[in-house]
């Protein structure tokens, strides 16, 4: 099946609400195999609607439709639908029970438009509504199914999930089972990404390779498909394989982790303490961390040295290094990291110093990072980095390469364990 999912109201047009039915759809849609390639939204509007089911008819077998199955005059949905078809709508007795019993229980005035709710098209199979009034559909027509979804995700999910998806199910003969891996990816940007793989991409038929760039990251998804699960996970280590082989340096988790919950839980693995000297973050490090449950048991302390008289008076960073080197330097943030794993008596310190902007600072430009790690027993690492963006992006980028170095040093640790 090649599915397509129109979703109706003008609200998600203005706006007013995001279409997760759209999202979560497809979710089920991709568990059955079956292939979504469009999502339309279209407004109340029947000439609309009636343009975009015409448009779906030629390119789809799948035509699923949320929203517009409500009480009021702009629900249009199953008229217009009907109209399409060239069907009657007729009422569904157990739906109307259902509706009636509703008003009855709350003790309210039942009026005419609500009726309505119940009315499906003729010769559907009907999806019940076990947390609303009207219910859903599916019909069959000219070699396309086309099924009817109440818009509130409250209603909609779970009837998709209990009855969409096993009408489906029942519909499918060669049914291929899709699978999904997401390869996270940081310290390579996506164009670069791209160009270690450009061939693999070119090529790619089962597994597909689809790159994603968001928040400073990238993810490379791989989707197999085949009959069997466990064939289609081959498929995919075969993939994973010849991609770790060029770029498998920059990969640091799967799926839905981050660069903060991979650190966490390196740090909890390996029973290591950290502590935290802030410059230019100011803070955001330690408050990621803290944001985790268990931080307790991982964070031993941090401070906030945005200021020189901080740097020298708390954390000890020699006057002559202030004056010589300056405060956004390899040297400082050296001296920052070991002198605050120290003072908190931590197994590891990592500091943070540099140029967020607007202005330039010692000579040096916005975007001027350097990072400081030091562990018990291993030499002490400084990373310097030239980040773009505003003051915003740096800082973010800043904290984000933190927790990244503290996973790479912290996997090698692991490994040689």
């Amino acid at each position: 099946m090649n599915a397509e999912i129109i979703a109706v109201g003008t609200e998600l047009l203005l706006g007013q609400i995001v279409n997760s039915n759209a999202q979560f759809i497809s979710k089920e849609l991709a568990d059955l195999g079956i292939n979504v390639y469009y999502h339309t939204v279209v407004g109340d509007n029947v000439g609309r609607l009636t343009s975009a089911l015409e448009i779906a008819d030629s390119r789809s077998n799948l035509i699923i439709i949320t929203g517009g199955l409500g009480p009021t005059k702009d629900d249009l949905t199953k008229e217009t639908i009907a109209a399409h078809l060239g069907k009657k709508l007729v009422y569904d007795s157990e739906a109307l029970k259902s509706i009636e019993y509703y008003f009855e229980k709350t003790n309210r005035p039942m009026t005419e438009n609500n009726r309505k709710q119940a009315m499906v098209l003729e010769g559907s199979q009907v999806l019940p509504n076990d947390h609303g009034m009207a219910p859903g559909m599916a019909v069959t027509a000219d070699k396309r199914i086309y099924m009817l979804l109440p818009g509130p995700p409250s209603e909609m999910q779970p009837m998709m999930a209990h009855y969409g998806y096993d009408f489906l199910l029942s519909k499918m003969t060669d049914r291929e089972n899709i699978v999904s891996r997401v390869l996270r990816f940081f310290g390579i940007g996506e164009a670069a990404l791209e160009t270690e793989i450009d061939d693999l991409i070119e090529q790619q038929t089962n597994p597909t390779i689809a790159p994603l760039a968001a928040d400073g990251e990238v993810t490379l998804r791989l989707t197999a498909k085949n009959g069997s699960i466990s064939e289609a996970e081959k498929l995919l280590d075969i993939t994973e394989a010849q991609i770790r082989a060029r770029v498998g340096q920059f990969i640091y988790g799967y799926d839905e982790t981050s660069l903060l919950e991979e650190a966490m839980k390196l740090l909890k693995q390996q029973n290591i303490t950290i502590a935290v000297a802030e410059s230019l973050t100011g803070g955001m490090f330690q408050q990621q961390i803290t944001s985790v449950s268990g931080a307790s048991k991982v964070l031993k302390g941090g401070v906030v040295c945005y200021t020189n008289e901080v740097k020298s008076n708390v954390l000890n960073v020699s006057k002559e290094i202030i004056e010589v080197d300056g405060v956004v330097s390899e040297v400082c943030a050296r001296e920052l990291a070991r002198n605050v794993a120290t003072l908190m008596g931590a197994k590891i310190g990592i500091s943070f110093t540099g140029v967020a902007g607007p202005d330039e600072q010692e000579g040096k430009p916005v975007g001027t990072v350097f990072i400081g790690l030091h562990q018990e027993g291993k030499p002490t690492l400084v990373k310097q980095l030239l980040l773009g963006g505003n003051r915003d992006s740096i800082r973010n980028r800043t904290v984000k390469y933190g927790f990244y170095l503290l996973i790479k040093r912290l996997s090698e640790t692991q490994s040689a364990e």
